[in-house]
């Protein structure tokens, strides 16, 4: 099997992706615009051949590069960045070689647009924000007075909290449109509520075989935004209706094949037309795992192997291994450099003791999100989980 993995150099942990394939057999060949004296040792180790590209934005040279590993090796089997910004690139390479393995281009579109998710989360029985496409002033303040504010505005296409903004009144919606982006965005109502997951691993024929959930707390807009704590954990177990929504929205989307994570409001508040305090709301689709050191914190708290299973799923098509280890909760604090925190980084790891699991620096990439100073560890309580999460971000002076 020839299996090419797009960018395997980043984030830096998707080397066990590659390293999981090859302990199963795969040929693996990457693709990327890192050079290859960047790559992690273990990652040469695995790569069959690397290809360099100055840029995977030009998809010409991404071409070229698939098409001198097939002259070289024969019939391309797999695609797969595992990235979310890379994810038409896949599907574009997929329809232009033929791979099956995946999605193609002309069925992307409903994992990438938030307004095409919307219908498939209705075919799925969920509800969902009420929205409408970013248009006009006018239209904006129309739907403003409709559902009220605040009122969300974010792109159609995008990863995240990344460029969203909370609009509060009239004048917030007209500073807005003095300005508008140049590419399509959409407004939804605001949902009061704490971001709950569906995360894991599905086959060829769509059947779940990892599921996880992890839980936060602090809206993921104001962390990217306000600066606000960024924490969230790995919950123990799946909640029921997690898990039902979950697998209702992958048969609906018709996903297979995948490393998949599915977001999800669980309401703090009464909403009108979508649900009570502690209902499941609909909020995006992801295929790809979630951002971050989550697939690791996956591993911590579940006592498995997700490089693992995927790798038996991409090359075997079932579950090749059993995780029977204890379930905990494991969270991850993201702190901020340009904090003054009570306790260093060293400090805090010494704190949690054998609690500790990783304790270590975010790329700069990612670290506007998810914050440059990465703690992970693993409590058999929430309570815990919150004794943790006060000490790892009181402020000097705070103190």
């Amino acid at each position: 099997m020839n299996f090419v993995f797009i960018s395997p150099n980043f984030p830096e942990a998707y080397r066990w992706f590659c390293i999981r394939l090859r302990e199963n057999g795969v040929n693996i060949l990457g693709v990327g615009d890192a050079s290859y004296d960047e790559l992690h040792p273990d990652l040469k180790k695995v790569l069959r051949e690397y290809y360099r590209v100055d840029s995977l934005e030009d998809y010409d040279q991404v071409l070229r590069a698939l098409g001198y590993f097939t002259g070289q090796y024969g019939k391309i089997d797999w695609v797969e960045s595992n990235n979310e910004y890379w994810l038409e690139l896949d599907a574009q390479l997929r329809t232009d070689f033929n791979i099956t393995t995946g999605l193609k281009a002309d069925q992307i579109e409903r994992f990438k647009s938030k307004t095409a998710m919307k219908e498939f989360y209705k075919k799925a029985g969920l509800p969902c924000a009420r929205y409408a496409p970013v248009t006009d002033l006018e239209a904006g303040l129309a739907f403003a007075h409709e559902v009220g504010y605040p009122i969300i505005v974010k792109p159609d296409n995008g990863v995240g909290a990344i460029a969203t903004w909370r609009l509060k009144s009239d004048e917030d919606m007209r500073e807005f449109f003095r300005d508008p982006p140049p590419v399509p965005y959409l407004m939804e109502e605001y949902v009061s509520g704490s971001v709950t997951t569906y995360d894991g691993i599905c086959d060829s024929r769509g059947d779940v075989l990892f599921a996880a959930s992890h839980i936060t707390r602090n809206s993921i807009m104001d962390m990217v935004n306000e600066g606000v704590p960024t924490y969230y954990y790995v919950d123990k177990e799946v909640p029921a209706d997690v898990e039902a929504a979950g697998r209702a929205t992958l048969k609906a989307f018709g996903a297979f094949s995948r490393f998949f994570h599915l977001e999800f409001f669980r309401l703090t508040a009464d909403k009108p037309g979508l649900g009570r305090v502690g209902d499941i709301v609909a909020l995006e689709v992801n295929m790809r795992p979630a951002g971050g050191y989550t697939p690791d914190m996956l591993n911590f708290g579940q006592s498995a192997d997700v490089y693992q299973i995927w790798a038996d799923m991409v090359a075997f098509d079932e579950l090749r291994h059993t995780y029977d280890g204890p379930h905990s909760y494991c969270v991850y604090a993201g702190r901020r450099d340009e904090n003054r925190y009570v306790l260093t980084l060293p400090q805090l790891e010494a704190r949690c003791g054998g609690h500790a699991r990783l304790f270590t620096r975010m790329p700069d990439a990612l670290a506007g999100t998810m914050g440059n100073q990465v703690a992970i560890a693993c409590f058999d309580t929430v309570e815990e989980v919150d004794a943790f999460v006060r000490a790892a971000f009181q402020l000097e002076d705070e103190a």
